[in-house]
């Protein structure tokens, strides 16, 4: 998405250290998705205290994933390959969270529906970076860049996940889920043929 967010900001100053350090983005990118997976098995659990703890390392993830570009920009250690490796790693851990987030609600009023409806989640998250990495494939990096609103761009809405599990809404986080990733996906999908088209 974009790169010059509050988030991004914040996590370039906690970076800058690392940037004359053998430490690579690709390393932090590995660390993102193990947390990316950690979370979605914190999440799995299906009891309180996971889902927190879930939500803590989700939040840990969230940060890895906006170092390692970080570190890339400032090291000028950036590379197509760790672009991809990136791209490629936020759709699965995204995606995975959900699906984490399906399986543990599997006792919820949700029932047996949770987990269709976490795959579905994730599915969706995971479609939208892989056309990313689709079309910059054929188009060149950030092809599909969107522009931040107010500080903030649309791969922040997954800071909404872990708030949303602290408060107790982690039913209403999914069925919100199940319904505006897919939606965001086509939507997605439209606005890059109309893009296309041009």
């Amino acid at each position: 998405m974009s790169h010059n967010t509050w988030i991004h900001r914040g996590v370039r100053t906690l970076v800058r250290p690392l940037a004359k350090t053998p430490v690579t983005p690709n390393q932090i990118t590995t660390l993102r998705l193990l947390t990316g997976i950690g979370a979605a098995a914190a999440f799995a659990v299906g009891e309180t205290f996971w889902q927190n703890v879930g939500g803590a390392i989700f939040v840990l993830s969230l940060v890895l994933d906006r170092a390692d570009g970080e570190l890339a920009r400032l090291g000028g250690k950036s590379s197509p390959w760790g672009h991809r490796y990136d791209l490629i790693s936020d759709g699965l851990a995204n995606g995975l969270v959900f699906v984490g987030i399906g399986v543990g609600l599997r006792e919820s009023v949700l029932a047996y529906w949770a987990l269709p409806m976490g795959v579905l989640a994730g599915a969706a998250v995971a479609a939208v970076l892989w056309l990313v990495v689709r079309v910059e494939s054929s188009r060149g990096l950030r092809a599909l860049e969107l522009p931040p609103a107010g500080g903030f761009d649309a791969d922040d809405a997954m800071l909404a996940v872990p708030i949303a599990v602290w408060l107790g809404g982690a039913v209403p986080l999914l069925i919100a889920a199940t319904i505006g990733a897919p939606v965001f996906a086509a939507l997605f999908f439209w606005w890059y043929r109309r893009k296309a088209g041009r």
